[in-house]
């Protein structure tokens, strides 16, 4: 439910200035495609609605189980996208979180995203 809350306000947050410079920055000096603005916002909402759903309508478990599944792997990808945006050397810190070039925020996520994965997989019943 967590990962749900942050994937929503973060993809939210991209609508708001100094977030949305921040995000369009990083989009054109990483050298993505124009269309990945758009994309990586959508996504991130997607998912985080993906993750949150499950908990506020009453779904069988399977179903939960997969979108769960689902959500996780799609943001997974997500945050290595992120990772790698971060080690582009043509963006410059001052637009990215924490204005530090590591990719400290996306790989810390990328790890609850994958323990959740993993959790999810293990528990045959959620």
């Amino acid at each position: 439910m967590s990962l749900g809350m942050i994937s929503l306000a973060f993809g939210t947050l991209k609508f708001i200035s100094p977030f949305k410079d921040w995000y369009a920055a990083q989009i054109k000096t990483s050298g993505l495609p124009t269309a990945a603005y758009s994309l990586g916002m959508a996504g991130e909402i997607v998912v985080g609605i993906a993750f949150l759903f499950p908990f506020f309508v009453g779904i069988g478990d399977k179903r939960k189980r997969v979108l769960l599944i689902l959500a996780s792997i799609l943001f997974s990808i997500m945050m290595i996208s992120a990772a790698i945006v971060h080690l582009v050397p043509g963006v410059p810190a001052d637009v990215l979180p924490l204005k530090i070039k590591p990719p400290v925020i996306p790989l810390f996520f990328l790890c609850v995203a994958i323990f959740n994965l993993v959790q999810i997989i293990k528990t045959k019943q959620i």
